[in-house]
């Protein structure tokens, strides 16, 4: 039985890179009794997939695992029993059981939504923040922008603009003024929340600061539309929880 468990990261766990959450979370499977499944061979392990791998420094309220599993009780109740062994910093908000064919989360990620804000104190000392987001929007209203991006061959020339689906202001947690950005997420085209930040920065003629930025994955998203109507830019986002269904 393939299940998807989605699941939040936050407070100080944002500073664990994604390999210790990997190995936390076979820790947290095997306290809290999930009859998962191991591999054959010599060296068995634990079946478990990550969608994307999230960046040191990112909360995120939207994480997903994949697991198979020998048996299980309902949705609910394995949630938790997966929330009285998890650390401050983890929360298990979702334990969906997947149809067969499903691919795993990991090969099926197509896109992310992220809410960008600024670190109180490093706010634009010349501007107001709806207004140095306004500019930013603006400048993405040009046909296209290209920015040079590392490869494992090198440096690149790459047009950003179609690998972002949707960009527009939002209110953050705190109900400050905020960045929603939808881009492009996954093995094929990955698209970074700092990139889209940095050609504007290039644009300015400035550099980014560090840690000038509060940035929030919200959602990872597949998509299920076909080859031709992803090429038209034409896409069916669904997020990778709802391929699932609750376990009663």
């Amino acid at each position: 039985m393939k299940i998807r468990i989605k699941f939040k990261k936050y407070g100080t766990m944002k500073f664990i890179g994604h390999l210790d959450v990997m190995r936390y979370f076979q820790k947290a499977i095997r306290r809290s009794d999930v009859e998962i499944c191991y591999s054959g061979g010599f060296s068995p392990h634990q079946i478990m997939s990550f969608a994307a791998p999230l960046g040191v420094g990112i909360t995120s309220n939207g994480e997903y695992v994949d697991i198979e599993v020998s048996g299980t009780e309902d949705s609910r109740t394995m949630i938790n029993r997966l929330n009285q062994v998890m650390s401050e910093g983890f929360e298990i908000i979702s334990f969906r059981e997947l149809p067969d064919t499903a691919g795993n989360a990991m090969s099926i990620v197509a896109a992310a939504d992220y809410t960008v804000a600024f670190r109180p104190g490093y706010e634009p000392k010349d501007m107001s923040v709806e207004e140095w987001f306004g500019g930013l929007l603006a400048f993405y209203e040009q046909p296209e922008v290209v920015v040079t991006k590392k490869t494992k061959r090198g440096q690149a020339e790459l047009d950003i603009k179609p690998l972002i689906y949707d960009l527009r202001l939002t209110r953050g947690e705190d109900g400050n003024t905020a960045l929603f950005m939808k881009i492009s997420t996954g093995s094929s085209s990955n698209l970074k929340p700092e990139l889209v930040l940095d050609a504007y920065y290039g644009h300015l003629g400035q550099e980014r600061t560090a840690f000038a930025f509060l940035v929030q994955r919200e959602e990872v998203y597949a998509d299920l539309g076909d080859t031709d109507q992803k090429e038209k830019g034409n896409h069916t986002f669904i997020p990778l929880e709802e391929l699932g269904q609750e376990i009663l």
